[in-house]
C-alpha cells in the first residue's frame, strides 16, 4: 500500500482514553490513537482530540493508526474538568445544533445550569434550542415554570421544544430539526438524555437509569462520548453534567454572549460599563423595564462574580 493510501481523513465518533474510532468518508471504522505529545497549539485540554473533529490519520499495519493533524474546528463546546481547574476538556466539536436537554421536575433545571451553558455555546459558536423533556410526568407546577422558561428563551432568540420520549410527543418535530445535522444533546443527569436518544435512534441501545429519590438528581449513565449515527441523524451524546464551568472568556466579553444585553450595550453611557452600578445603563433600564429577565440579568451578576471568571481574567493577563 503506497503512502498516499495510508493517509486517509475522517470523523471521530468515540473516544475513550487515548483511543478513538473515526468514520472514514465511505463508512468504515478505524481504530486510531495518537501519540503522546499531540496537543492543539494554544489549547490547554484533558483530550486533544474530541467527538466531530475531522481527521488525517495514518495507517500504520493492520491493526494500529495514527491521527496526525485535527483539521480547524468551525466550533466547539469546552469546559472546565474541574470547577477551578486550569485544565479543561472540549466537550465535542462542528456541532450544527446543540440541544440542551432539561425538565421542569424530577430533577428541575434551573436557570444558572441554562444560562451558563448558552452563554459557552455562544461564545463558541455553537447554535442552540432547548428541549423540555418528560413532559408526561409534569404536574400544573412543572408545566407553568416550563411555560415560565420558554417565555424568557425565547423572546432573546432560542427555540424551545416540549417533549416526552416516553409518549412520543414532539418527536417527529425533534427529529425534522435533526436531519442531516451533526448535533450535540448536552444536560443535566436524570433529563432523560438517553431515553431520547434511544427514541431517535433504536439502535443505540443505550443505557438508561432512574433518577435518585433521595435528591432527586440524576445518576450517569452514559460514561463516555459518541456519536450515534442513523440514517440522516448524527447525535453526539455525553455524559450528564452537573455543573458547566465557564472558559477562556472576561468579564468584558460576557455580556457579549447574552443577546439580549449584547443589542443594548452601545445605549449605555460608560464603554466600560460592567451594568451593575453605573448611571444611564440601558441594561439596568432595560431589566427594570421587564425587557431582560431578572432572573437572567441575576445569572449574569453570579457568573461575574464567579471564581472561575475571576481565573479566567487571571490568565489572560
Amino acid at each position: 500500500m503506497g503512502t498516499d493510501k495510508q493517509k486517509q481523513e475522517g470523523t471521530v465518533i468515540r473516544t475513550t482514553g487515548s483511543s478513538y474510532v473515526v468514520k472514514t468518508d465511505d463508512n468504515r471504522l478505524v481504530s486510531c490513537f495518537i501519540k503522546g505529545n499531540f496537543r492543539i497549539k494554544g489549547l490547554k485540554t484533558t483530550n486533544p482530540v474530541a467527538i466531530g473533529d475531522r481527521v488525517l490519520f495514518r495507517q500504520e499495519d493492520a491493526d494500529h493508526s495514527l491521527i496526525e493533524k485535527i483539521f480547524e474546528r468551525k466550533n466547539y463546546i469546552i469546559r472546565r474538568s474541574t470547577k477551578l481547574s486550569k485544565q479543561t476538556q472540549i466537550i465535542a466539536s462542528n456541532i450544527d445544533t446543540a440541544f440542551l436537554v432539561i425538565s421542569a421536575k424530577f430533577p428541575k433545571t434551573d436557570t444558572a445550569f441554562i444560562d451558563r451553558f448558552l452563554v459557552t455555546a455562544n461564545a463558541y459558536n455553537v447554535p442552540c434550542e432547548i428541549v423540555f423533556n418528560k413532559i408526561d410526568i409534569y404536574d400544573q407546577e412543572a408545566m407553568l415554570y416550563a411555560g415560565y422558561l420558554i417565555d424568557i428563551y425565547e423572546k432573546i432568540g432560542y427555540k424551545c421544544l416540549l417533549v416526552s420520549a416516553q409518549e412520543g410527543t414532539g418527536m417527529n418535530v425533534l427529529k425534522d430539526r435533526m436531519k442531516g445535522k451533526i448535533t450535540l444533546f448536552s444536560g443535566n443527569s436524570g433529563v432523560g438524555k438517553s431515553t431520547l436518544i434511544n427514541a431517535i435512534c433504536p439502535s443505540a441501545c443505550l443505557k438508561t437509569g432512574e433518577v435518585s429519590t433521595s435528591h432527586l438528581s440524576g445518576k450517569h449513565t452514559t460514561t463516555f462520548a459518541q456519536m450515534i449515527i442513523e440514517d440522516d441523524i448524527s447525535i453526539i451524546d455525553t455524559p450528564g453534567i452537573k455543573s458547566f464551568g465557564m472558559v477562556d472568556f472576561t468579564k468584558e466579553e460576557l455580556p457579549l454572549y447574552f443577546p439580549e444585553m449584547k443589542e443594548r450595550l452601545s445605549d449605555c453611557k460608560y464603554y466600560n460599563c460592567t451594568h451593575i452600578h453605573e448611571p444611564h445603563c440601558a441594561i439596568k433600564q432595560a431589566v427594570e423595564d421587564g425587557e431582560i429577565s431578572i432572573e437572567r440579568y441575576s445569572n449574569y451578576l453570579k457568573m461575574l462574580n464567579s471564581e472561575e471568571m475571576q481565573l479566567n481574567d487571571w490568565e489572560t493577563k
